[in-house]
Protein backbone atom coordinates (compact mmCIF):
# COMPACT_ATOMS: atom_id res chain seq x y z
CA UNK A 1 0.00 0.00 0.00
CA UNK A 2 1.41 3.61 -0.61
CA UNK A 3 -0.65 6.72 0.07
CA UNK A 4 -1.35 9.30 -2.17
CA UNK A 5 1.17 11.71 0.10
CA UNK A 6 4.17 8.94 -0.33
CA UNK A 7 3.89 9.34 -4.43
CA UNK A 8 3.83 13.36 -4.17
CA UNK A 9 6.48 13.51 -1.86
CA UNK A 10 8.59 10.91 -4.04
CA UNK A 11 7.56 12.60 -6.62
CA UNK A 12 8.88 16.25 -5.27
CA UNK A 13 12.11 14.22 -4.36
CA UNK A 14 12.45 13.21 -8.53
CA UNK A 15 11.55 16.58 -9.83
CA UNK A 16 12.52 19.14 -7.38
CA UNK A 17 15.35 17.84 -5.77
CA UNK A 18 16.42 15.55 -9.03
CA UNK A 19 17.61 12.56 -6.57
CA UNK A 20 19.15 9.86 -8.46
CA UNK A 21 17.07 7.17 -9.38
CA UNK A 22 18.67 4.45 -7.41
CA UNK A 23 18.08 7.32 -4.14
CA UNK A 24 14.70 7.23 -4.77
CA UNK A 25 14.22 3.20 -4.96
CA UNK A 26 15.77 3.32 -1.86
CA UNK A 27 13.62 6.14 0.14
CA UNK A 28 10.65 3.98 -1.86
CA UNK A 29 11.54 0.96 0.19
CA UNK A 30 11.74 2.59 3.25
CA UNK A 31 8.07 4.31 2.94
CA UNK A 32 6.94 1.25 2.27
CA UNK A 33 7.54 0.21 5.98
CA UNK A 34 6.10 3.27 6.52
CA UNK A 35 3.06 2.68 4.41
CA UNK A 36 2.34 -0.43 5.82
CA UNK A 37 2.23 -0.04 9.12
CA UNK A 38 -0.20 3.26 8.52
CA UNK A 39 -2.44 0.89 7.35
CA UNK A 40 -2.14 -1.93 9.98
CA UNK A 41 -2.83 0.95 12.57
CA UNK A 42 -5.89 1.84 10.92
CA UNK A 43 -4.42 5.22 9.36
CA UNK A 44 -5.90 6.53 6.01
CA UNK A 45 -2.46 8.00 5.58
CA UNK A 46 0.28 10.13 7.17
CA UNK A 47 -1.89 13.46 7.34
CA UNK A 48 -3.70 11.72 10.11
CA UNK A 49 -0.48 11.03 12.37
CA UNK A 50 0.56 12.66 15.65
CA UNK A 51 3.75 12.64 16.98
CA UNK A 52 3.07 10.06 20.08
CA UNK A 53 2.07 7.85 16.81
CA UNK A 54 5.22 8.04 15.58
CA UNK A 55 7.03 7.27 18.63
CA UNK A 56 4.65 3.80 18.31
CA UNK A 57 6.36 3.98 14.98
CA UNK A 58 9.75 3.75 16.72
CA UNK A 59 9.06 0.98 18.74
CA UNK A 60 7.70 -0.66 15.88
CA UNK A 61 10.44 -0.28 13.82
CA UNK A 62 13.03 -2.08 16.40
CA UNK A 63 10.88 -4.13 18.97
CA UNK A 64 7.67 -5.27 16.92
CA UNK A 65 8.28 -5.82 13.13
CA UNK A 66 9.63 -9.06 12.04
CA UNK A 67 11.99 -8.88 11.01
CA UNK A 68 13.05 -6.21 13.45
CA UNK A 69 15.46 -3.43 12.02
CA UNK A 70 18.75 -2.98 13.15
CA UNK A 71 19.66 0.98 14.26
CA UNK A 72 20.92 1.77 10.92
CA UNK A 73 18.38 0.76 8.99
CA UNK A 74 15.97 2.38 11.76
CA UNK A 75 17.87 5.44 11.31
CA UNK A 76 17.41 6.03 7.41
CA UNK A 77 13.75 4.48 7.20
CA UNK A 78 12.72 7.77 10.24
CA UNK A 79 14.86 9.82 8.01
CA UNK A 80 12.36 9.13 5.00
CA UNK A 81 9.70 9.39 6.87
CA UNK A 82 10.75 12.77 8.81
CA UNK A 83 11.28 14.28 5.05
CA UNK A 84 7.61 13.30 4.53
CA UNK A 85 6.52 14.68 6.97
CA UNK A 86 8.23 17.93 6.66
CA UNK A 87 7.41 17.95 3.10
CA UNK A 88 3.12 17.61 3.69
CA UNK A 89 3.59 20.51 6.40
CA UNK A 90 5.44 22.87 4.00
CA UNK A 91 2.63 21.91 1.82
CA UNK A 92 0.36 22.97 4.06
CA UNK A 93 -1.47 19.67 4.05
CA UNK A 94 -1.08 19.11 7.98
CA UNK A 95 -0.70 22.10 10.00
CA UNK A 96 2.20 21.14 11.67
CA UNK A 97 5.40 18.64 11.60
CA UNK A 98 4.30 15.84 13.25
CA UNK A 99 8.21 14.36 13.07
CA UNK A 100 9.85 17.65 13.97
CA UNK A 101 10.79 16.37 17.63
CA UNK A 102 11.57 12.45 16.42
CA UNK A 103 14.61 11.88 17.32
CA UNK A 104 16.18 8.72 15.28
CA UNK A 105 18.14 6.27 17.12
CA UNK A 106 22.33 7.45 17.67
CA UNK A 107 24.50 4.85 15.35
CA UNK A 108 27.86 3.88 16.66
CA UNK A 109 30.67 5.83 14.32
CA UNK A 110 32.01 2.99 12.04
CA UNK A 111 35.52 3.96 11.04
CA UNK A 112 36.33 4.00 7.29
CA UNK A 113 38.76 1.15 6.80
CA UNK A 114 41.80 2.25 5.18
CA UNK A 115 44.86 -0.04 4.29
CA UNK A 116 48.52 0.98 4.29
CA UNK A 117 50.03 2.66 1.61
CA UNK A 118 52.59 -0.13 1.01
CA UNK A 119 49.73 -2.64 0.36
CA UNK A 120 47.74 -0.17 -1.72
CA UNK A 121 51.00 -0.34 -3.89
CA UNK A 122 51.33 -3.70 -3.45
CA UNK A 123 47.53 -4.55 -4.88
CA UNK A 124 47.91 -1.69 -7.89
CA UNK A 125 51.22 -3.89 -9.06
CA UNK A 126 49.55 -7.06 -8.92
CA UNK A 127 46.93 -5.99 -11.05
CA UNK A 128 49.17 -4.55 -14.10
CA UNK A 129 51.34 -7.44 -14.44
CA UNK A 130 52.45 -7.62 -17.86
CA UNK A 131 51.42 -6.09 -21.03
CA UNK A 132 48.32 -7.42 -22.54
CA UNK A 133 45.10 -4.83 -22.66
CA UNK A 134 43.56 -6.50 -19.44
CA UNK A 135 46.39 -5.46 -17.49
CA UNK A 136 46.98 -2.30 -18.85
CA UNK A 137 42.75 -1.77 -18.23
CA UNK A 138 42.93 -3.32 -13.85
CA UNK A 139 46.09 -0.99 -13.25
CA UNK A 140 44.76 2.00 -15.15
CA UNK A 141 41.43 1.31 -13.33
CA UNK A 142 43.03 0.85 -9.74
CA UNK A 143 45.59 3.94 -10.16
CA UNK A 144 42.42 5.76 -11.01
CA UNK A 145 40.44 4.95 -8.03
CA UNK A 146 43.27 5.77 -5.82
CA UNK A 147 44.85 8.82 -7.31
CA UNK A 148 41.46 10.66 -7.28
CA UNK A 149 38.94 8.64 -4.11
CA UNK A 150 36.44 7.99 -6.90
CA UNK A 151 33.33 5.58 -6.16
CA UNK A 152 33.56 2.67 -8.37
CA UNK A 153 30.38 3.16 -9.87
CA UNK A 154 32.04 6.47 -10.71
CA UNK A 155 35.26 5.27 -12.63
CA UNK A 156 33.19 3.10 -14.66
CA UNK A 157 30.50 5.60 -15.57
CA UNK A 158 33.92 7.71 -17.14
CA UNK A 159 33.79 8.43 -20.82
CA UNK A 160 37.05 9.26 -22.83
CA UNK A 161 36.09 12.76 -22.53
CA UNK A 162 35.70 13.11 -19.21
CA UNK A 163 39.77 13.00 -18.73
CA UNK A 164 39.67 16.79 -19.30
CA UNK A 165 43.38 16.90 -20.17
CA UNK A 166 45.95 15.16 -18.78
CA UNK A 167 45.94 15.95 -15.36
CA UNK A 168 42.38 16.51 -13.94
CA UNK A 169 39.13 14.00 -14.59
CA UNK A 170 35.50 15.24 -14.42
CA UNK A 171 33.52 12.44 -11.88
CA UNK A 172 29.45 12.58 -11.28
CA UNK A 173 28.57 11.55 -8.19
CA UNK A 174 25.45 10.84 -6.37
CA UNK A 175 22.43 12.67 -7.99
CA UNK A 176 24.81 13.80 -11.10
CA UNK A 177 26.89 16.31 -9.11
CA UNK A 178 29.96 17.13 -10.93
CA UNK A 179 33.37 17.63 -9.47
CA UNK A 180 37.03 18.21 -11.07
CA UNK A 181 39.68 16.09 -9.48
CA UNK A 182 43.51 15.74 -10.06
CA UNK A 183 45.07 12.94 -11.43
CA UNK A 184 48.30 12.34 -9.93
CA UNK A 185 51.45 11.05 -12.24
CA UNK A 186 51.17 7.57 -11.28
CA UNK A 187 47.76 7.53 -12.97
CA UNK A 188 47.97 9.39 -15.56
CA UNK A 189 51.15 7.13 -16.82
CA UNK A 190 49.14 4.16 -16.07
CA UNK A 191 45.71 5.53 -18.55
CA UNK A 192 47.97 6.77 -21.14
CA UNK A 193 49.60 3.44 -21.63
CA UNK A 194 45.86 1.74 -21.44
CA UNK A 195 44.54 4.81 -23.84
CA UNK A 196 47.61 3.78 -26.30
CA UNK A 197 47.75 0.43 -26.27
CA UNK A 198 44.77 -1.01 -24.28
CA UNK A 199 41.65 0.40 -25.11
CA UNK A 200 42.25 0.76 -28.92
CA UNK A 201 42.43 -3.11 -28.97
CA UNK A 202 39.23 -3.49 -26.42
CA UNK A 203 37.32 -0.90 -28.23
CA UNK A 204 37.67 -2.94 -31.88
CA UNK A 205 35.97 -5.96 -29.66
CA UNK A 206 32.54 -4.68 -29.44
CA UNK A 207 30.25 -1.73 -30.93
CA UNK A 208 31.81 2.06 -30.49
CA UNK A 209 31.26 3.38 -27.16
CA UNK A 210 32.69 6.44 -25.32
CA UNK A 211 33.26 3.96 -21.93
CA UNK A 212 36.72 5.02 -20.57
CA UNK A 213 37.08 1.46 -19.14
CA UNK A 214 36.18 -1.48 -21.28
CA UNK A 215 35.44 -5.08 -20.73
CA UNK A 216 36.94 -8.02 -22.27
CA UNK A 217 34.02 -7.88 -25.17
CA UNK A 218 34.42 -4.48 -25.88
CA UNK A 219 31.43 -3.10 -23.61
CA UNK A 220 31.34 -0.66 -20.92
CA UNK A 221 33.40 -2.40 -17.93
CA UNK A 222 30.47 -3.34 -15.30
CA UNK A 223 30.11 -2.84 -11.08
CA UNK A 224 30.99 -6.52 -11.09
CA UNK A 225 33.81 -7.22 -12.81
CA UNK A 226 35.54 -4.00 -10.73
CA UNK A 227 34.95 -5.41 -7.83
CA UNK A 228 36.81 -8.70 -9.37
CA UNK A 229 39.92 -6.59 -10.88
CA UNK A 230 40.36 -5.34 -7.38
CA UNK A 231 39.63 -8.72 -5.28
CA UNK A 232 41.86 -10.69 -7.57
CA UNK A 233 44.82 -8.09 -7.04
CA UNK A 234 44.89 -7.87 -3.66
CA UNK A 235 44.79 -12.19 -3.48
CA UNK A 236 47.43 -11.52 -6.20
CA UNK A 237 49.25 -9.18 -3.52
CA UNK A 238 48.81 -11.19 -0.59
CA UNK A 239 46.97 -8.60 1.43
CA UNK A 240 44.82 -10.71 4.15
CA UNK A 241 42.26 -7.36 4.91
CA UNK A 242 39.61 -7.62 2.82
CA UNK A 243 39.52 -4.99 -0.03
CA UNK A 244 36.34 -4.33 -2.09
CA UNK A 245 37.09 -0.54 -4.41
CA UNK A 246 35.68 1.54 -1.63
CA UNK A 247 39.19 0.52 0.27
CA UNK A 248 40.80 2.56 -1.95
CA UNK A 249 38.27 5.62 -1.59
CA UNK A 250 38.93 5.30 2.16
CA UNK A 251 42.57 4.65 1.66
CA UNK A 252 42.58 7.89 -0.46
CA UNK A 253 41.22 10.55 2.14
CA UNK A 254 42.85 8.74 4.98
CA UNK A 255 46.47 8.99 3.36
CA UNK A 256 45.52 12.86 2.24
CA UNK A 257 44.45 13.96 5.66
CA UNK A 258 47.49 11.58 7.47
CA UNK A 259 49.27 13.98 4.88
CA UNK A 260 48.30 17.19 5.80
CA UNK A 261 45.51 18.25 3.81
CA UNK A 262 42.56 19.86 4.69
CA UNK A 263 39.66 18.33 5.93
CA UNK A 264 37.73 20.73 3.42
CA UNK A 265 39.72 20.07 0.53
CA UNK A 266 39.21 16.41 0.80
CA UNK A 267 35.44 17.14 1.31
CA UNK A 268 35.25 18.70 -2.08
CA UNK A 269 37.69 15.68 -3.67
CA UNK A 270 35.24 12.77 -2.29
CA UNK A 271 32.16 14.98 -3.66
CA UNK A 272 30.75 14.95 0.04
CA UNK A 273 27.95 17.40 1.03
CA UNK A 274 28.66 17.69 4.38
CA UNK A 275 32.46 18.00 5.80
CA UNK A 276 30.96 16.07 8.63
CA UNK A 277 31.01 12.66 6.73
CA UNK A 278 34.79 13.46 5.93
CA UNK A 279 35.48 14.20 9.35
CA UNK A 280 34.82 10.43 10.08
CA UNK A 281 38.76 10.04 8.89
CA UNK A 282 40.16 12.27 10.91
CA UNK A 283 38.90 9.69 13.41
CA UNK A 284 41.32 7.38 12.23
CA UNK A 285 44.14 9.60 11.30
CA UNK A 286 43.66 10.50 15.37
CA UNK A 287 43.82 6.93 16.08
CA UNK A 288 46.79 5.92 14.48
CA UNK A 289 48.86 8.91 15.94
CA UNK A 290 47.07 7.41 19.52
CA UNK A 291 48.72 3.92 18.62
CA UNK A 292 52.05 5.16 17.18
CA UNK A 293 52.39 7.73 20.62
CA UNK A 294 51.38 4.69 23.31
CA UNK A 295 54.03 2.29 21.45
CA UNK A 296 56.94 4.65 21.09
CA UNK A 297 56.87 6.84 24.29
CA UNK A 298 58.90 5.87 26.90
CA UNK A 299 56.15 7.37 29.57
CA UNK A 300 52.83 6.55 27.72
CA UNK A 301 51.86 3.02 29.32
Amino acid sequence: MTSRAVDDYLRHLAVERGLARNTLASYRRDLAIYADWLASAGFDGPEQVAERDLSAFLRYLGAEREPRLATPSIARVLSAVRGLHRFLADEGRTPTDASRELRPPKIPTRLPKAIPIEDVVAIIEAAGVGDDVIALRDRALLELLYATGARVSEAIGLNVDDLVDEEVVRLFGKGGKQRIVPVGSYARTALDAYLVRGRPELSRRGSATPALFLGARGRRLSRQAAWEVIRDAAERAGVAASVSPHTLRHSFATHLLAGGADVRVVQELLGHSSVATTQIYTLVTADTLREMYTAAHPRAR
